[in-house]
């Protein structure tokens, strides 16, 4: 008779024996992840301790993978013992189409725009549930943001995440529209319920491009329109300038010339003209 399965290999949520291989639900890939996912804006530089315990792992285990991880070049040790990101994920990372692929084609045209406005230039993707942002210019004087190249924001905070969620699929707007909280202390959108976004949505795709002005402590007012390529939405560009400074008819235009041009490069000129009303007279 075959002898029934170990708790350790029946039970997902149960703790390998001593001794034993990792439980089959969690391969070695889904760990390093793990292991890799602690380093963020604020823990860029982590001892194996911290790393074992925002992961779980036990230490002995953190170690293999980590010393794993350096020898690949994913992870780099400093004289002190501790652990940032290796320069072979930026290398990997470069390779990304819709990250510095699609930076490398946007760059002149954000370059323009920068020029124009000498504030925040943004450019961000959709990945699930965020706004991923891939490049940012700003200049050394502009106004401060939270905003980091390779950080995330919630889809409906911002100018970006607006219209990237106009033109995601049906069923991602309607989860977001299902589980809808309100977003009080991140990026400059404030919008109070669900059908607010759902109007905010709307009128995104009525007339191809969002803005969004917060006059509060931030001060800071946006204007956003997407990038196409042959097949849809990939990206969207934005400008975040002082509310004072902020005239939605120049901002608007300006942006939305510039996110054509990168459509333009992309093979998505025609989609990207297609229900694109007049920008704002005021």
């Amino acid at each position: 008779m075959t002898p029934p399965p170990s708790r350790a290999a029946s039970d997902g949520d149960a703790t390998p024996e001593r001794g034993r291989k990792p439980r089959a639900g969690e391969a070695v890939l889904d760990r390093a992840f793990k292991l890799l996912r602690c380093f963020d804006s604020d823990h860029r530089v982590q001892p194996l301790a911290s790393l074992a315990q925002r992961t779980g792992m036990p230490r002995s285990s953190a170690l293999r993978l980590v010393r794993q991880l350096t020898e690949a070049g994913a992870l780099e040790r400093l004289e002190d013992g501790d652990y940032v990101v290796g320069l072979r994920l930026l290398e990997l990372a470069s390779l990304a189409p819709r990250g510095h692929g699609l930076r490398s084609v946007a760059m002149p045209y954000m370059e323009d725009l920068f020029h124009v406005t000498r504030q925040h230039v943004l450019l961000a993707v959709r990945d699930g549930d965020d706004a991923l942002l891939v490049e940012r210019l700003s200049a050394h004087d502009a106004t401060e943001v939270r905003f980091r190249v390779g950080g995330r924001m919630p889809l409906t905070a911002t100018g970006v995440g607006l219209v990237l969620l106009a033109y995601a699929p049906t069923d991602v707007q309607e989860e977001l529209l299902r589980d809808f909280a309100p977003h009080e202390d991140v990026g400059l959108v404030r919008l109070r319920s669900a059908d607010e976004l759902r109007r905010a949505l709307a009128e995104v795709r009525r007339g191809g491009y969002a803005v969004a002005q917060h006059p509060g402590a931030e001060g800071l007012a946006t204007a956003a329109a997407p990038v196409h390529d042959e097949h849809g939405v990939v990206a969207a560009l934005s400008v975040v300038v002082p509310s004072n400074q902020f005239t939605p008819h120049a901002y608007v235009t300006a942006v939305r010339t510039g996110a054509r041009a990168i459509s333009r490069q992309l093979g998505g000129q025609r989609q990207g003209e297609l229900n694109q009303r007049p920008a704002p007279t005021k």
